[in-house]
């Protein structure tokens, strides 16, 4: 098996995100436990995922801080995997996923799943990248800015 490219010190934050969160078990796993999955068996039968693979991908969202595990609150001798606020933090990068493959990924009609407002029952609104003071953004309308290390802390 080929080793995984790794970007533990990229320069990027983007590198360094999918390093952390990039496959699509992890995703997935990241996706459920804001759907309320917490426990390992949970996990599994949502995603029909080898018990291997989860574990390690358990493993590896619980060293980047996305997850954490705790003895499940009933005394049992499972564990429960709850989200960090590093994890929680993800919520707007799950949202955008979803809302992309809404829009790009379905035919007109066809059957999927969506993501509702608890308190009113109705859709999102789709996200939209603004500048600071609520003016919408396009691609064009970015540049990449390398951050010194001094000023950034860890580097741009």
């Amino acid at each position: 098996m080929v080793a995984r490219t790794r970007f533990d010190a990229a320069p990027c934050p983007v590198a360094r995100t999918v390093n952390a969160i990039g496959d699509w078990w992890s995703l997935l796993i990241v996706r459920d436990a804001f759907d309320g999955s917490r426990r390992f068996g949970e996990f599994q039968r949502g995603l029909g995922i080898a018990k291997n693979i989860l574990a390690a991908r358990l493993r590896a969202l619980e060293k980047a801080g996305v997850l954490h595990a705790e003895p499940a609150p009933d005394g049992g001798s499972h564990r429960e995997y709850l989200l960090t606020d590093k994890g929680r933090a993800l919520f707007p990068v799950i949202v955008a996923l979803r809302q992309w493959g809404e829009e790009q990924c379905f035919t007109t009609g066809e059957d999927h799943s969506r993501l509702l407002d608890r308190r009113t029952g109705r859709p999102l609104r789709p996200l939209r990248i603004q500048t600071a003071d609520g003016r919408p953004v396009e691609p064009e309308d970015t540049v990449v800015e390398k951050v010194p290390e001094k000023e950034g802390g860890k580097g741009g």
